[in-house]
């Protein structure tokens, strides 16, 4: 009978009764938990989870943006609204008003003036709608605010002006916010 090597500080000595190793129960005694915890009761899957009970930091963060854009368009419907008023200002000028140029021009900036208000109102109107659903709309909110999200970029790129990089950023901090895991888990929890 050999009981291994008689050096071998960790190995079976010899001449010592045989011990039970580690993890398994001693002398009939059922198991028990390890480390003082508390046995987890069994798994069970009855479709999808609650889902998180409060708003998830960067959700929060994407409705805050949300509203920070919305005040950012209301500073651009007070430029815009101020450029239409330099422009009829203008358009009363003596030397300006025999320039068939500048009426022509007026005409049309005019028009094109009165166009972008009306957008950035639109746009106004659902940034202001789409952070108030953040904290009660389902997953149409979630994807109405990728939309948005998108859209508000495409029109950040093409007319570049230096704030729109800040919108451009904004932008896309909400989708990213959004779109993550505990953005989604939060727009498709059950409400009740």
């Amino acid at each position: 009978m050999s009981f291994g090597d008689p050096n071998n500080p960790y190995g079976q000595q010899q001449g010592q009764p045989q011990q039970p190793g580690y993890g398994y129960p001693q002398g009939g005694q059922p198991a028990q938990g390890g480390y003082g915890y508390p046995a987890a009761p069994p798994a069970q899957d009855y479709g999808y989870s609650g889902g998180p009970l409060v708003m998830p930091g960067g959700v929060k963060a994407a409705r805050v943006m949300l509203w920070v854009i919305a005040g950012l368009q209301l500073v651009g419907i007070a430029l815009l609204a101020l450029a239409v008023v330099a422009v009829n200002k203008y358009r009363d000028d003596p030397q300006l008003k025999d320039s068939a140029d500048f009426n022509q021009f007026a005409d049309f900036g005019t028009g094109l003036l009165y166009v972008f208000i009306a957008l950035a109102v639109a746009y106004l109107v659902a940034s202001i709608a789409l952070a108030i659903q953040c904290g009660k709309g389902g997953n149409g909110a979630r994807i109405g605010i990728i939309v948005y999200a998108s859209f508000g970029l495409v029109l950040s790129l093409y007319p570049f002006f230096p704030l729109s990089l800040i919108h451009l950023v904004l932008l896309i901090l909400v989708i990213v916010f959004v779109a993550k895991k505990d953005g989604e888990a939060w727009f498709k929890r059950p409400r009740h």
